[in-house]
């Protein structure tokens, strides 16, 4: 009986112990749902650690069709791990929140998350992944701003394209007789291949298709924006290295993320929107990682994106604790935080140190095994490349951030101040310490888990770390000359989604308008149908949060940001710098 049990604990999926949890804490009332979401998580942690390696559970589906719902090797269950690790900070920072949707929606994203790496099949893999869009949809819709329901509409359009392109490369596959998600760099690159790859794209935020990130996080609950940092482009990362891991075309689409991004980074005064460019510019480590295709460059990918996704839920944390403290978001209007919130300018502190790879803190770890990686591949453009972006992530976080928000006085602009609830602080605290231990003890906590084979790098010899520093002092001489340009002012920089705003809209306006002129034509009755109908594709929470309709507002871009001209300027310096110190060194 006690094998039994046994046997049946370690092969219960981790992932639907989250699902669990979250319908659990829907049903409950507030006092229980604090104690299910800060304590319960952690049964699916236990129950990831007990999942031996090479289990692969399956059962009979339809006709001939054999599912592999729990299929765990050392790739899917580091990437499990650290969704499991997630889901127990992620629900202990939530767990004072009211909103039963929410808690239903948070726990069933990161469950989601942790069902796709374990798919061993297309069906259950796909299945998966329109769930996690699902929930995540529900996390920026929970928010009662308006600006929430367009963002979560244009999230679900995308991720529906996303979806679709999949689905369409699935079903070929299946036709073909290909059931099993396996790699697919080598094989033909036919229709299927290309959709399937498109789909994996968006989902990981490449550039030019990044905008429904950009606009769907910020536009997030406080608490939601904490796990849809963490989860999404991540599970795309996975699908990248599992499928399509060596393919050459990923190295050029992972250094125009981590370039793009750190660039519009360094303009942004909205904190979650910065955060957000941030999260393009990380996964494009990543995705060229998964491009370079060694062993090192796919361990590297790895370990960046397990110590991303807790370096970057703890910014996530720190900023959304900042709002909920003062109902302020922009940069510009903050100051002397550090005075005032020390907890947070400590946790925010470590992971602004982690994203830029400072020394003693785990991103410095995992961006250096990458950066490594393409320098052993003969890919010093690569390498140099991703070391210039890692520039922009020092100027906009360690610098723009850590000055104007906790370091400089502060201008009075913050309407109100309450105290940060205990639960964040926690959750914020357990960041930061993983943070650092990895980045301490990266030999017993990373490398122990990652997937290919043996890591020789050595992080803390005299040479890396000179170099990281040398980097630091670099990136602060553009910073101090042009410190009175860094503050945002009113200017307007585009990106990508000018195009959708702009041309595109007035195509689909166009097609919206000739639509109305043939409904008018074919009778009032029919023209209010279809108006009906639009207005509650407009507005899907209507019928969920029984609130009166919002009135759609006209889109105004946020114009106040650094400008692009600055940035540029900022750019010139660091190039000039980095020329004059090599060109004295040799």
């Amino acid at each position: 009986m006690q094998k039994e049990v046994t046997t049946m604990f370690e092969n219960f999926h981790p992932g639907l112990i989250f699902i669990i949890i979250g319908l659990f804490a829907a049903l409950c009332d507030a006092k229980p749902r604090r104690m299910i979401l800060a304590c319960c998580p952690v049964l699916a942690l236990v129950s990831m650690f007990n999942i031996r390696l090479g289990t692969d559970l399956s059962f009979r589906f339809l006709y001939d069709f054999t599912l592999h719902y729990l299929f765990v090797d050392p790739l899917s269950f580091i990437f499990g791990l650290t969704f499991c690790i997630l889901g127990i900070i992620g629900g202990i920072y939530s767990c004072h929140n009211k909103s039963p949707l929410e808690a239903l929606c948070s726990m069933t994203y990161v469950g989601s998350s942790i069902g796709v790496v374990l798919a061993h099949d297309w069906i259950t893999f796909l299945c998966f992944w329109e769930l996690e869009a699902v929930a995540s949809v529900f996390l920026i819709w929970n928010d009662p701003r308006p600006g929430s329901r367009s963002a979560g509409i244009r999230y679900i359009l995308i991720h529906t394209l996303s979806g679709n392109c999949v689905l369409f490369g699935v079903i070929m596959k299946l036709v073909a007789g290909d059931l099993l998600v396996h790699n697919l760099a080598a094989d033909p690159h036919d229709l299927a291949f290309w959709l399937i790859l498109l789909g994996f794209l968006i989902n990981a935020a490449a550039v030019p298709l990044h905008g429904w990130l950009i606009d769907g996080y910020p536009a997030a609950t406080l608490t939601g924006s904490v796990f849809m940092s963490s989860c999404t482009t991540k599970v795309a990362v996975y699908a990248l290295l599992r499928v399509f891991g060596g393919m050459e075309l990923l190295i050029g689409v992972g250094i125009l993320m981590a370039l793009y991004g750190a660039t519009f980074a360094v303009m942004e005064n909205d904190m979650i929107r910065l955060l957000s460019y941030h999260i393009v510019s990380q996964v494009g480590y990543m995705v060229a990682g998964a491009g370079i295709g060694t062993l090192m460059s796919f361990n590297g990918a790895t370990a960046h994106a397990v110590c991303h996704i807790l370096y970057k839920s703890l910014l996530f944390m720190c900023c959304s604790a900042l709002i909920y403290a003062t109902g302020v978001r922009k940069i510009n209007q903050l100051g002397g935080m550090a005075r005032r919130y020390p907890l947070v300018a400590l946790c925010f502190t470590i992971g602004a140190f982690s994203i830029a790879g400072m020394p003693l803190f785990n991103g410095f770890v995992s961006k250096m095994i990458t950066v490594t990686a393409a320098e052993e591949a003969h890919l010093p453009l690569a390498a140099l490349l991703l070391e210039l972006a890692s520039m922009g992530t020092l100027l906009s976080i360690c610098f723009k951030m850590l000055y104007f928000i906790f370091l400089r006085p502060d201008p009075g602009l913050a309407p109100e101040e309450r105290p940060v609830e205990t639960n964040m602080k926690i959750a914020m605290v357990l960041g930061a310490s993983l943070c650092t231990v990895i980045g301490l003890f990266p030999e017993w906590t990373l490398y122990r888990f990652l997937p290919f084979g043996p890591v020789n790098y050595v992080p803390f010899t005299v040479g890396h770390v000179t170099n990281q520093l040398i980097m630091v002092f670099i990136g602060l001489i553009p910073f101090l000359i042009f410190l009175p340009r860094m503050e945002p002012h009113t200017a307007i920089s585009l990106d990508f989604d000018w195009f959708y705003r702009r041309p595109l809209k007035r195509v689909f306006g166009g097609i919206t308008d000739l639509s109305f002129a043939l409904c008018r034509g074919l009778g009032s009755a029919w023209g209010v149908g279809v108006q009906q109908i639009m207005i509650v594709c407009d507005n899907p929470m209507r019928f969920l949060d029984a609130k009166p309709f919002r009135e759609k507002k006209h889109y105004s871009p946020d114009n106040y940001r650094t400008s692009i001209a600055d940035t540029i300027m900022i750019i010139l310096t660091v190039l000039f710098i980095c020329i004059f110190y090599f060109r004295t060194s040799l």
